[in-house]
């Protein structure tokens, strides 16, 4: 709860008001000071000022803005008649002051939280009550913990999806560059792990991009859901009192206030749906990492890390580590079991709020702090590994990447695709046995399997030629490729580096 206060983006909102009455239109208080620090001089006059807030209240009357035409102020009786607010303006006073007080001393360290307290919440009423006296006693107006607790959380959670949306990004541009400097190299596309097609490291680079750019709008939709305002439903039935749920709501920058109270103070599927969208983006980051991993490996060699992102082994002087990557590839598992235990945590609560929720805040912060991380260490890896280019180049031959160019060969000479295929597993088979390659098979050798066969179909075997002849849209053809780079060099706004 320490951590919560400490990372709430705005202090604390006493949704009281004063109204009209009859034609003296009383100010309203719609919301306290944004959380700020004041400076030195500032902070250590704020106790003293606090003390004294209501006595100089008291001294000297607030001019009206509609006194100009007046010489004397109204007598007390007037006022005290006229006030039908909640929370006199000296006490809101004493309490904004009191309030920035103790800010200064959770900033300083100063503030000593107590256990038996309870909480964030009665820490801070103690010792609001210990600084100003009576008005502290005010602060619990119209409100509860439990509106109060989910309020923060919303709070929280937006902000940390905008932290996490720029790491995201991060992520994006470092992999668009990674792609930029490896133009025309062609790698070899799994499936089930085994050898498939030629594909552009470039399109395999942007698939990543493409998940990450799900990851993000997922984020943006979970922060539209979530920005409804639980302030004011208080334990869970609502208040009594004159309260401007509206108000609070907009001066917090929340879409509206919830609609209905029992929903708001026992609603965290807003925390749910984020820690599921943190969990499909560290699966994503995890798939990455193991493909990485993969191809750091002596049996691949596709890839070097730097130094930079490296480790060594306390036993073995050899060896050079992807560590990041497989770190990150573990870490998923933090981020997913953390949405299982909210799951768990939630599944049997009746309406409305039960000290369960209490144990929502550590997966929560621990999913968007593992996130954060992976998302980081993952950027600095792009943006530190090399690509081997004659290892790949000598790794390309092997596995036939070009027999399905060659079935769309024979599609365009008017052969069934069903036939095809078995043709050119017949060709794939003689090509085992010789151990050679497709294109290594004389145009005598591809004329006894089927006398379609012609000197064109060279045209379309090797991985070279067999990565042009891609041209649907989203695929790997050169021409496509650069269209998606494009697309993403645009969206990211990313310039061409010096």
């Amino acid at each position: 709860m320490k951590a919560l206060f400490q990372h709430r983006p705005h202090g604390p909102v006493l949704h009281f008001q004063k109204v009209h009455f009859g034609d003296l239109p009383l100010p309203r208080r719609t919301r306290l000071r944004p959380w700020s620090l004041a400076s030195e001089a500032e902070s250590m006059a704020l106790a003293e000022k606090a003390k004294g807030a209501a006595a100089a209240a008291a001294a000297a009357k607030e001019s009206k803005l509609w006194g100009g035409r007046f010489e004397e102020s109204v007598t007390d009786a007037v006022e005290r008649f006229g006030e039908s607010g909640l929370i006199t303006d000296s006490d809101r006073n004493s309490i904004l002051h009191g309030l920035d007080e103790i800010e200064r001393r959770i900033k300083s360290g100063e503030f000593e939280w107590r256990r038996d307290r309870e909480d964030v919440h009665m820490n801070i009423e103690a010792a609001l009550t210990d600084l100003i006296g009576e008005p502290a006693k005010k602060l619990h107006t119209a409100r509860s913990r439990n509106d109060q607790v989910v309020t923060d959380l919303r709070l929280w959670c937006r902000e940390a999806i905008d932290e996490i949306l720029t790491r995201i990004r991060q992520l994006q541009v470092a992999l668009v560059r990674l792609a930029l400097k490896n133009e025309g190299l062609i790698v070899p596309g799994y499936t089930h792990l085994q050898r498939a097609q030629p594909i552009l490291l470039q399109h395999l680079l942007l698939s990543y991009v493409e998940q990450l750019d799900r990851d993000a709008a997922r984020l943006i939709n979970c922060k539209d859901r979530l920005n409804f305002c639980p302030l004011g439903a208080c334990a869970l039935a609502g208040t009594g009192l004159p309260i401007d749920r509206f108000m609070t709501a907009k001066e917090l920058d929340f879409t509206a206030p919830m609609r209905n109270s029992i929903d708001a103070v026992s609603d965290r599927d807003f925390v749910l749906e984020f820690l599921s969208a943190n969990s499909i983006a560290a699966v994503h980051l995890s798939r990455l990492g193991e493909e990485w991993v993969l191809w750091a490996s002596e049996e691949f060699g596709f890839l070097t890390p730097s130094d930079s992102v490296s480790t060594g082994s306390s036993i073995m002087p050899q060896k050079k580590n992807p560590d990041p990557m497989e770190l990150v590839r573990g870490k998923s598992a933090r981020v997913v079991g953390n949405l299982v235990t909210l799951l768990v945590l939630c599944k049997g609560l009746p309406q409305a709020y039960n000290r369960d929720l209490q144990e929502d805040k550590e997966p929560l912060f621990d999913s968007v702090k593992t996130i954060l991380g992976m998302l980081e260490v993952s950027t600095e890896f792009a943006q530190n590994i090399s690509f081997n280019r004659e290892r790949i180049q000598r790794a390309l031959p092997a596995g036939h990447l070009d027999a399905t160019t060659l079935a769309d060969y024979l599609v365009k000479k008017g052969i069934p695709f069903r036939t095809s295929h078995e043709i050119v597993g017949r060709s794939v088979a003689l090509c085992i046995a010789r151990k050679c390659q497709l294109s290594e098979l004389t145009l005598e050798d591809l004329k006894k399997i089927h006398p379609v066969f012609d000197e064109d179909v060279y045209g379309f075997l090797g991985v070279e030629n067999s990565v042009t002849k891609f041209i649907s849209y989203g695929s790997t053809g050169s021409s496509e490729v650069a269209g998606q780079l494009r697309h993403w060099v645009s969206k990211l706004s990313i310039a061409e580096e010096p």
